[in-house]
């Protein structure tokens, strides 16, 4: 793809043309290697200012538009994706640690993403409202304006286009701030795309910055309307705070501490492969991970026992080298000393190894620990590494009561040979997303999705009507067919 040729991007960010950024490059790494990748342009607070009265002047052109013309200009996007990628999925392996197939399966949500906000451009956008006066009353949901995305580098695409795709079908003008370790696939690859599908310069805009100067001055410039954030929950508290002050929406789709409750009666063939995807998918980095794995006791033995097979045939390695590896590499440094820390500070309070536990540079084995307690480390925070911690229970009581032990309420999974069963625990578990016989990493375009408590303000992403609420102004709108009188 010519739009995603370096030449192009080096030391640049995307305003509607590659220009280069005032606060200076920022050079990316290789996670598995180390190896220099590329350099990307960061931009200031003052670019950032000038980027969104650009995209002031270009929404309402965009917004102008008529549906029939965003619509196949999002169509048109999501071709785009799956023509390109083999070569978007080379960057996701590189630079994110992706394996193969995550990285395939991000670049064809993406393209989903496009075609619902293809579809959501001609969905009803209003209603007839009753009214005692004589007059047409009625609610039409308008554009705000100009949107604010803030993602991370665990689902570079994905955790983007969620928010881009149907803001801009929606009519809106969108400025994206990728994470500084993934702004290529998670930021120059969007602009390539949609630069391509035909969105005009200025409507979409990627500007990487430094530290949270660049993501603060997106939030509390006074064009930025609505704030969409992906991320830890630290930093989403921070964002609804500066938010909150500027009077403008946030959108906050936070971390998470996920059950899956493995019942007596689950599928012994079958649930160790569900529970090994959903703690060591991606090495654990997503927010929808499985944190903690609840287990009966009277299976447990057997259970822990295949899980663990799971975990030491599963490899470890380059995915950017090797397309067949399961595993590639932790972040960085930091977050690998955390999971590491978390994994033998469990083990040394009681807890027993039975799996990984090791690691060599950036590359974690994947790990099972059984007989975690609700006072362990491994029980009460967020790991974001491949470890399944194994936590047994006796009763459906205690099983509900060790899963509703967390301030988070983003995924849950309930393994069981009766469905109504499981709706039932489902019923009792505060959670934005529940799973019935699967893990708790699930995520579709058509469906609404985020989380409650600690893990965010609800379900704001996905989904038609999400959508409309997420990135659209309510107005109420009346019509008389002559002005009425008044004793004034």
């Amino acid at each position: 793809m010519a739009n995603l040729d370096p030449a192009r991007w080096t030391g640049r960010i995307w305003t509607g043309q590659w220009q280069p950024g005032s606060a200076g490059d920022h050079d990316v790494f290789s996670p598995s290697t180390g190896k220099h990748l590329a350099t990307i342009g960061y931009a200031s607070p003052a670019d950032i200012d000038a980027s969104a009265e650009i995209a002031v002047a270009a929404q309402r052109e965009w917004a102008a538009r008529t549906y029939e013309e965003r619509a196949a200009i999002m169509r048109r996007a999501g071709d785009l994706w799956r023509a390109h990628a083999d070569e978007v999925t080379e960057w996701v392996r590189a630079e994110s640690g992706s394996a193969a197939f995550k990285a395939a399966n991000e670049v064809e949500i993406a393209a989903q993403e496009c075609y619902e906000a293809a579809a959501l451009t001609s969905v009803p956008y209003g209603e007839m409202i009753r009214s005692t006066q004589p007059r047409l009353s009625l609610s039409r949901r308008l554009p705000v304006g100009v949107v604010a995305v803030i993602a991370p580098f665990n689902a570079p695409i994905v955790l983007s286009i969620r928010a881009v795709a149907p803001a801009l079908a929606l009519g809106n003008a969108v400025l994206l701030k990728p994470d500084s370790r993934t702004p290529i696939c998670g930021g120059v690859a969007l602009a390539a795309i949609f630069e391509e599908a035909g969105v005009p310069a200025g409507v979409f805009q990627v500007l990487p910055g430094r530290g949270a100067v660049a993501g603060e001055r997106l939030i509390t410039n006074p064009h930025t309307r609505v704030i969409a954030f992906t991320g830890s929950t630290g930093a989403g508290r921070r964002v609804g705070e500066l938010a909150a002050i500027n009077l403008k929406r946030a959108h906050l789709e936070l971390g998470g501490n996920n059950a899956l409750i493995v019942l007596d009666d689950a599928d012994l063939a079958t649930a160790p492969s569900v529970g090994a995807a959903g703690s060591f998918l991606h090495q654990g980095q997503i927010c929808m991970a499985t944190g903690r794995q609840l287990v009966h006791e009277s299976i447990a033995d057997e259970y822990v026992a295949r899980l663990a097979e799971h975990a030491n045939a599963l490899t470890v390695g380059d995915p950017a080298a090797d397309p067949t590896v399961n595993l590639g590499p932790i972040i960085d440094e930091k977050q690998r000393d955390s999971i590491h820390a978390l994994v033998t500070d469990t083990v040394a309070a009681g807890a027993t190894l039975v799996a990984g536990g090791t690691y060599q540079d950036l590359f974690y084995r994947p790990t099972v620990v059984d007989h975690v307690t609700s006072s362990h480390r491994l029980f009460r925070e967020e790991t974001f590494g491949p470890v399944a911690p194994i936590i047994r229970f006796s009763t459906v009581e205690e099983a509900v009561e060790l899963a509703r032990d967390t301030p988070y309420g983003l995924s849950l999974g309930i393994l069981t040979g009766n469905v109504m069963r499981g709706l039932d625990l489902a019923d009792r578990i505060p959670s934005g997303n529940v799973h019935i016989n699967d893990q708790t990493i699930n995520d579709e375009a058509p469906a609404p999705f985020g989380g409650v408590g600690d893990s965010g303000n609800g379900s704001r992403h996905g989904g038609h009507q999400a959508n409309l609420e997420a990135f659209t102004e309510a107005q109420w709108l009346t019509l008389r067919g002559t002005p009425p009188s008044y004793p004034f």
